[in-house]
């Protein structure tokens, strides 16, 4: 099976595809745009083997590179079996978000939401706006 993470820039998704695949191959920064390309390792998780993708953040805009980042995100959703959709909960639900949940309403694949960057106890309110995307 394969597994795409896909979501806007910078709510983490190369840092979890490092962590799921066991090693450092996708560039982590704070800029936005380091990953443009699929990036794809094997991973095992809870003894299963499956193909993990890692894609670039897909963004609202005219600039050529956006729309190039979104093919390439769009190509690994249609290779996924399972599509992990992460969000950043400290930043709340953003235009970007809701254009990405456009795509996997439309993709008609089984969808994980992860809301990410809630880092403790105290932060856990932050992620149930995320239910008002639709994905449970």
């Amino acid at each position: 099976p394969v597994v795409a993470i896909v979501g806007r820039p910078n709510v983490g998704k190369s840092t979890i595809f490092n962590r799921i695949a066991g090693a450092r191959i996708s560039i982590v920064e704070d800029t936005p745009g380091v990953t443009r390309d699929r990036i794809y390792s094997s991973a095992e998780w809870l003894n299963y083997d499956f193909n993990l993708i890692d894609t670039g953040g897909i963004d609202i805009g005219d600039e050529p590179f956006l729309a190039q980042i979104r093919h390439q995100a769009e190509i690994a959703m249609d290779e996924a079996d399972v599509i992990i959709f992460m969000v950043n909960g400290r930043e709340g639900i953003t235009a970007a978000d809701e254009e990405v949940a456009n795509l996997l309403f439309r993709s008609n694949k089984p969808i994980v939401l992860a809301v990410n960057k809630v880092d403790n106890f105290e932060m856990r309110d932050l992620m149930y706006e995320f239910y008002s995307l639709g994905f449970g």
